[in-house]
């Protein structure tokens, strides 16, 4: 409108860039030709129409003025241009970042992750307790450990072989994962030992849970191992503070000790077994 109204102005003509400026600014395509095209066909409309005829102005200046509109539209579709590519990298960037970052989360847990039975693995077990007894230590914190042990698993492997043993492992260790809290770490310790830490619980609830947890493993049929049960001794240890971990395994250990002399298939508290029953460990 600047433009028609005050055609005689010299630079006012430019005012006809500014719908290839907003195509620019959307970085649309389309847009950007289609601005461009109205604008060179608007000036030439224009200029033979009045600028020529009443205004007397050379075919010089409107060449250059329409040149000045290609160029423009030129270089604004070479942005354009550049910018996409500039997206299609920053993509494939990002992508390849993201692809990074799973195949390191993937690795990372093939690192952490018991293969057989897709609990946690002993180092990382080990990691995780160093990490919350020192936060019972600073905050006063509930920690309970229990750990398990197939009993007689010897005679299983022995019995039926050892790809049976590894589906008795398979099925005790998705058991404890489904029945444990969210709060709660689970690890295969070694061998038919499994290793659970409770941290949001008190120590009756803690017990309450192992004991649940020893009646349904008792529970699962085992098709390939003669639908035989399959039991789990039990010692588990309510954490005090200023014992640290070994003192807290120790206490643990004889637990699950006392649970195998007793008869297997029970569950013992730390502090419940007698002088007899604690394990040398000369």
């Amino acid at each position: 409108m600047y433009f028609v109204l005050e055609p005689y102005v010299d630079g006012a003509q430019m005012t006809l860039m500014m719908p290839i400026m907003v195509a620019l600014i959307y970085f649309d395509f389309k847009l950007l030709c289609s601005m461009g095209i109205l604008s060179v066909l608007f000036y030439a409309g224009f200029y033979f129409g009045l600028e020529r005829t009443s205004l007397d102005k050379p075919l010089l200046d409107f060449l250059m003025i329409e040149c000045v509109f290609i160029i423009f539209v030129g270089m604004a579709l070479a942005v354009i241009i550049r910018a996409r590519e500039a997206r299609v990298n920053l993509e494939r960037l990002t992508k390849e970042g993201q692809d990074l970052m799973v195949e390191r989360a993937i690795s990372d847990k093939l690192l952490k992750i018991d293969a057989l039975t897709g609990l946690y693995n002993h180092k990382t077990f080990h990691e995780y307790l160093d990490s919350l007894l020192e936060q019972c230590e600073s905050n006063n914190l509930n920690l309970q450990l229990a750990l398990f042990d197939i009993d007689n698993f010897k005679k299983v492997n022995d019995t039926y072989g050892h790809w049976v043993g590894d589906l008795v492992l398979k099925s005790v260790a998705d058991k404890v994962g489904s029945m444990i809290g969210l709060n709660d770490f689970a690890a295969r310790y070694g061998g038919e030992e499994f290793a659970v830490i409770f941290t949001d619980k008190s120590y009756s609830e803690a017990y309450e849970a192992v004991e649940e947890l020893r009646i349904n493993i008792a529970r699962i049929e085992h098709l390939h191992a003669g639908n035989n049960p399959i039991t789990v001794s039990i010692g588990i240890c309510d954490y005090q503070l200023g014992d640290g971990k070994e003192l807290l395994f120790r206490k643990t250990d004889n637990a699950l000790y006392a649970a195998k002399k007793r008869g297997k298939n029970t569950v013992v508290n730390a502090f419940e077994i007698h002088g007899d029953e604690i394990k040398s460990y000369g």
